[in-house]
């Protein structure tokens, strides 16, 4: 694809980033894609506009692979909506977020992709869905391949949460075997349900079950014992498995055991799990963190960082969830009832890089593949997590010298804290662009309006990523 007569943009000066490599180049943009990547030294062509990013990064606009937006959670509802969420997404240089059709009690799942699907019409930048299978009955196979040819080729599984999102080992197996044939993949939140119970059990007799007790209600070894179950179903009807907001070493090594055996295997990790640690439990404030898996022992963060600095991690996902610091404080005293999940599809970029490029010293290119390119290929997003000729025009510009400290009253998610609250962090985006609109620049944020598309899902191949 050659440069065209006329170009829309040109982001010139900059280094432009890539999983598979990255070197000084100017982007070229026209009609919202990218029409070339061509050498510095050639002129620019005749544009309506040019960004120079001279001494910056231009990465692929971030692809979010959890989100969950305006969740329902029994009595309690996340605060945000798909215009909030996508504000925020853009302002932390996330342009494709993926949220999660999670069925309310006695609805299919094929209409909560429906329901979400229309809610998500107010997105400012591309959003593409989850499904979620809770029963398996004689309607689900029709379901997941309407699911399929309608563009929504993963599915949630829970192994926890009884009574009202779990799949129970025989719905996992079939909706692994189902959903591959579909050219899908399963999303699992893997821990495992009874251990969980009875450690729940054994804090309340304690009288350990508020917020500030978190992690002993959910220990590490539920986590690698429901992973195991998980991957064996996987490799026994050779089905492709990702694996969500995997939060230790033991978790991930069971992964890449699993890969190295031929299992089709991913794991994702949050920048919680990254950053913080369960000293956050002895805080003022410890509900404010509280979210499941929970935040893990320092030594086990440590862990799990070297994991991700290797490239044993392929994905970073937000999970974001966006509740308030009253509704997390409403049931503190009884971590079963109260709302889990932390804000930050805002800050996915900034505390990863800074934890994982700044300190920890990974190359920037492992870094994109995490944060944007893997993301898009483990979900079927063709065009997307790639500055490239073809490829959307979705491009984040970053001085990787700059530094800001997090405030809540800096950030734009629907919710009045972060818990990242006062820490220094780089990454930030200085320019964002979102389907070839410049969103964000040096004068601020500029709303596009409702422009996200509902994207659609391609059919993955058996190695989506190695």
């Amino acid at each position: 694809m050659s440069a065209p007569a006329h170009a829309d943009l040109v982001v010139h000066g900059g280094t432009v980033v890539n999983a598979g490599g990255s070197g000084p180049a100017t982007v070229v943009v026209s009609g919202g894609r990218i029409v070339a990547v061509q050498d510095p030294s050639l002129p620019l062509p005749p544009h309506e506009r040019a960004i120079d990013a001279t001494g910056s990064l231009v990465l692929p606009g971030g692809v979010d692979p959890h989100c969950h937006i305006g969740q329902r959670l029994g009595e309690y509802a996340a605060l945000d909506d798909y215009e909030s969420a996508s504000i925020a997404a853009l302002w932390g240089g996330t342009t494709t977020v993926i949220d999660f059709a999670i069925p309310d009690p006695g609805q299919r799942p094929i209409d909560a992709v429906t329901e979400r699907r229309k809610l998500a019409e107010i997105s400012r930048c591309d959003t593409a869905l989850h499904g979620c299978v809770i029963d398996w009955d004689d309607t689900t196979p029709a379901q997941i391949a309407e699911m399929a040819n309608t563009g929504v080729r993963t599915i949630k599984l829970f192994t926890t949460y009884k009574d009202v999102v779990m799949a129970g080992p025989d719905t996992v197996l079939e909706v692994l075997r189902t959903l591959h044939a579909q050219g899908g993949i399963a999303y699992v939140h893997a821990e495992a349900n009874h251990v969980i119970e009875d450690a729940q059990a054994l804090a309340v007799a304690a009288g350990e079950a508020a917020a500030g007790h978190m992690p002993r209600t959910r220990p590490e070894l539920a986590e690698a014992s429901a992973v195991s179950q998980v991957l064996a179903t996987a490799e026994h009807v050779d089905a492709p498995v990702y694996f969500v907001h995997q939060t230790t070493a033991e978790a991930v090594d069971l992964v890449r055991a699993a890969r190295r055996r031929g299992v089709r295997a991913y794991t994702e990790t949050c920048p919680h799990y990254l950053y913080l640690d369960e000293r956050t439990y002895s805080s003022e404030h410890p509900e404010r963190f509280v979210c499941c898996p929970p935040l893990r022992a320092p030594e086990t963060v440590a862990a799990l960082r070297s994991r991700a600095l290797v490239g044993d991690i392929d994905t970073l996902g937000s999970d974001h969830c966006c509740y308030s610091a009253s509704q997390k404080t409403e049931h503190s005293h009884d971590v079963r009832v109260m709302p889990n999940g932390l804000p930050g599809v805002e800050t996915r970029l900034a505390v990863t890089f800074t934890q994982l490029v700044v300190r920890g010293g990974m190359p920037v290119e492992r870094f994109v593949g995490m944060f944007a390119t893997n993301p898009a290929r483990l979900n079927g997003l063709t065009g997307k997590g790639v500055v490239a000729a073809g490829h959307d025009a979705d491009l984040v510009v970053v001085d990787p010298a700059a530094r800001r400290s997090a405030r809540t009253g800096d950030l734009h998610m629907a919710t009045d804290y972060t818990p990242y609250e006062g820490e220094e962090l780089a990454g930030w985006p200085s320019v964002v662009v979102s389907g070839g609109r410049v969103v964000l620049d040096a004068d601020g944020f500029h709303d596009p309006g409702p422009v996200g598309r509902a994207l659609e899902a391609d059919a993955m191949p058996d190695h989506l990523i190695t």
